[in-house]
């Protein structure tokens, strides 16, 4: 039987550790399955908390001794914790302890990855390495000393002294135990150095295992790019002598930006032209400034508790993405935004896991790394910036450095700074941080004697424990266009308070055609009443790059929906407006490709639901596959050209240009593929230089089903590199028909080079099968059954992947009553299990009661 309901931990209930911790000195001696850990660390009272029972954080720990000021102790020990009765001034608290790395299959804690040791302790990992208030509001300084045979012995902070089989690191800036990391292995350096603005010389490191070495030129480029972009933009310096990144292969996130020691998946740092797409290097690019950003937004400020986390992830998020948007192409990272905002965080809203950007309570923190805190946080941020204006928030930042360097903050302190700057009251915008759901902003619009009129409503609909919505502060980026396409009025920014609220504009000669939310000002779901034609003609004319895709978007949506529900034909506006993109040589062939991109099968779905339609995967699925048909017959005398025009010359670059064309090429070949059989893709498999042609190329000729040769040749090309073949075991379930995509995932998961240990080759594989919407939602429901199975194979060894894996069940109350039930008994059946961790039982709880 699983253990007693677990404890639900409040926001309301925070009150401050009783005990300030003045330094802290760890010795590690590295065994596989017997690390002793010693730790010294001293205490003083907390004159700020009332509170001052000595408690210490631990689990999964065999205590060999205890200490207070040199004399033995027995504390009273509990599956989560020590605690003991401590001298009423400054002590100081000893303690060794044993663990086992190597059957450390949670990835929590200090764990071993091919033979490497290594740490991951955000949220609450550092309890399974030893005892300690491990809880982001309690900073100090570390002093790290790492014994064993190893040639790398690395630890946070700067190198202090170094021998045969051993290490020392301080830390000088205090950090909480969440950014503690350790690392020890035989690892290969491939070294650089940066010189600040100040004039401090930095050494820069990233570590991979051997055979990786030719794979992170790029990451360190990125890093390099990544300092002078903080400088520049933020004025933030980096601030140790050193800087290490790690690449592991075994690890349950992206990276973890810990102080000066940032660990990476493997897949986030290590990037060639052979074996990583342009996707791979924008993502790498983006992940190791994210990391690197966090050292200001994140580590020299942190978070006073993990309510707060949207504090560190929202912010440095919109940071990421603003150093993108420099990098490469605004426009395109801005559509390339939403769309990510849409599919994975509207859908989080929307259903039985919504919860604000600073959720009021949890059970286990790890189920809250999601895209509310991550992704809504960032559109907050960007809200934020939008209604001060660029001066003020600049400011504003600058005060937050200054008056909180060194702090745990909270969103409280964040607004405060903001206040403070433009004098402003942000009590109504703070709901934005404080209610969950997305705002649904409704549109009315009158026109008489010139004047113009918008009428704004806003409503949000209830949330699990939220049924009442108060209004917030919504920012509505909005411009007019005359009937000829000229711009009567450039963009403005509305400032809506009100639930409901009215804007004018007097003079016009007619009435215009507005553009409405441009640039995605605000997170929310715009419900204006508009027809094809509207949408075409914003396509031709609107000039505001978010908009015109968004008009391409929803009259792809109207065309779909129209198939779908009345057996339409194809609407020839949608053809003729893509064809017209498709020719149009003044928009760069990024925004081409994203705008020839169809709606996911997953939005046009709850579309449907939204129009209380119950939707049909498999009709969904034709839908899509008949209006890809018929645009590819409607363009074929164009797509040769415009593929044959951006074929790139000379050696490969992933920077944004090339990129760019080589999307738009692939985005023709899929086309034209549909007509040709998939020979032109054949031709390009065969003469690929690099991994975006070749991969591009297998996954178009499988979605014909004509790639099986291709697909064993690169197989065998590629079968020795660990992150090409989880392309190659994804690859295979995305491009499957609906039909066979479980029975494919299931064959591939009876793979020899298929572990379910490694949270990269699980994601791969079942993770594809649960994005893959008409074949997971198959009405034999086989994917269901098959993610089940696996989940509750998985959760006893890696809990945090698989809770973060539940969430393919989350849009169950959408569908039809028998695909309803079969999702629900699968929950059931993973419920059922003896034993379930903490993490998966809250998800599918949380699932379960929608």
């Amino acid at each position: 039987m699983r253990d007693a309901a677990p404890q639900t931990i409040f926001l309301k209930d925070y009150t401050p550790f009783g005990y300030i911790v003045q330094d802290v000195h760890l010795t590690f001696k590295l065994a596989p399955r017997a690390t002793r850990v010693i730790s010294r660390i001293r205490f003083a009272p907390n004159p700020g908390a009332d509170n001052k029972t000595f408690f210490l954080h631990g689990e999964q720990l065999d205590l060999k001794w205890a200490k207070i000021n040199g004399a033995q102790i027995k504390p009273a020990i509990t599956p989560e914790g020590l605690s003991t009765d401590v001298p009423e001034g400054a002590f100081t608290f000893e303690c060794e302890v044993e663990i086992s790395p190597e059957t450390n299959t949670a990835l929590e804690g200090l764990y071993m990855s091919g033979g490497m040791y290594c740490t991951q302790c955000e949220a609450e990992g550092f309890r399974k390495i030893t005892y300690y208030p491990d809880r982001p509001d309690v900073m100090s300084t570390f002093t790290v000393r790492v014994e064993g045979p190893h040639p790398v012995l690395l630890s946070n902070g700067n190198p202090a002294t170094s021998g045969e089989h051993f290490a020392e690191w301080h830390d000088p800036w205090p950090k909480p135990a969440y950014l503690f990391a350790l690392v020890a292995g035989d690892l290969i350096a491939h070294p650089d150095r940066f010189t600040t603005m100040s004039g401090k010389d930095v050494e820069l490191n990233i570590y991979v295992r051997k055979g990786d070495e030719d794979k992170c030129a790029f990451g360190m480029e990125a890093l390099k790019k990544s300092m002078v972009w903080d400088e520049k933009v933020y004025g933030r310096e980096y601030d140790l002598d050193i800087f290490n990144i790690v690449a592991v292969d075994d690890f349950n996130m992206g990276a973890m930006e810990n102080k000066g020691l940032n660990v990476f998946n493997s897949s986030c740092v290590l990037a060639s032209p052979e074996t990583s797409t342009d996707a791979n290097f924008e993502r790498i690019e983006a992940i190791i400034a994210h990391e690197y950003f966090h050292n200001w937004t994140g580590n020299r400020i942190t978070c006073r508790d993990w309510f707060q986390l949207c504090l560190k992830e929202g912010l440095t998020v919109y940071r990421d993405s603003q150093f993108t948007s420099d990098m490469r192409s605004a426009s395109v990272k801005r559509i390339s935004d939403v769309i990510d905002l849409r599919g994975r965080q509207f859908a989080e809203d929307g259903g039985p896991l919504a919860h604000p950007v600073r959720p009021d309570r949890f059970v286990e923190i790890n189920n809250f790394y999601t895209a509310t805190v991550y992704e809504k946080g960032a559109e907050v941020i960007g809200m934020l910036k939008t209604l001060v204006g660029d001066d003020a928030y600049a400011k504003a930042l600058d005060l937050y450095f200054e008056r909180h360097d060194g702090d745990a903050a909270t969103i409280e302190d964040w607004l405060q700074v903001f206040e403070d700057v433009t004098g402003r009251n942000l009590k109504r915008f703070k709901r934005w941080y404080t209610s969950a759901g997305t705002p649904q902003l409704s549109v009315k619009e009158s026109f008489k004697n010139g004047r113009y009129k918008l009428t704004f409503r806003q409503e949000t609909p209830p949330t699990p424990g939220q049924p009442q919505k108060k209004p917030r502060v919504i920012p509505i980026a909005v411009g007019l266009l005359d009937e000829s396409g000229a711009e009567v009025l450039p963009t403005q920014i509305l400032e809506m308070t009100k639930r409901q609220q009215s804007f004018k504009w007097e003079g016009l000669a007619s009435k215009p055609v507005p553009s409405i939310l441009r640039g995605f000002s605000a997170p929310v779901i715009l419900k204006r009443y508009t027809d094809d034609d509207e949408r075409a003609f914003l396509l031709a004319h609107d000039t505001d790059p978010f908009n015109r895709w968004e008009a391409g978007r929803e009259l792809a949506k109207s065309t779909l929906l129209n198939m779908i529900e009345d057996g339409a034909s194809p609407d020839t506006r949608y053809l003729d407006g893509m064809l017209a993109v498709l020719r149009d040589d003044a928009l760069d062939p990024a925004t081409r490709a994203l705008m020839l991109g169809l709606p996911s099968q997953s939005e046009l779905a709850q579309t449907l639901a939204d129009k209380g339609v119950v939707p049909d995967p498999q009709a969904i699925y034709e839908a899509v596959q008949t209006l890809n048909l018929a645009m590819a017959q409607h363009m074929q005398d164009t797509l040769p050209r415009i593929y044959a025009q951006c074929q790139v010359e000379g050696p490969y670059s992933p920077d944004a240009e090339p990129a760019g064309k080589r999307e738009l090429a692939i985005a023709t070949l899929g086309l034209g593929s549909r007509l040709d059989g998939g020979k032109a893709a054949k031709d390009q498999f065969a003469s690929a230089d690099n991994m975006t042609l070749q991969i591009s190329a297998l996954a178009i000729l499988l979605r014909q089903k004509v790639g099986d040769t291709e697909l064993d040749q690169f197989y065998a090309q590629w079968k020795h590199d660990r992150l090409v073949m989880d392309k190659w075991f994804g690859l295979q379930v995305g491009a499957a028909v609906p039909e066979d995509a479980a029975y494919i995932a299931e064959k591939l998961t009876q793979h020899p080079d298929f572990d379910h240990k490694n949270p990269n080759r699980f994601r791969a594989t079942l993770g594809a099968l649960a994005a893959h919407h008409a074949g997971f939602h198959h009405i034999s429901g086989r994917g269901y059954t098959l993610l089940a199975d696996w989940l509750i194979t998985l959760d006893p060894i890696n809990p945090q992947t698989t809770a973060r894996m539940c969430a393919a069940f989350q849009t169950w109350k959408r569908y039809d009553p028998k695909r309803q039930e079969m999702i629900l008994a699968e929950v059931d059946r993973i419920l059922a299990q003896p034993n379930l961790s903490r993490d998966t039982a809250e998800m599918l709880s949380r699932i379960r009661a929608a």
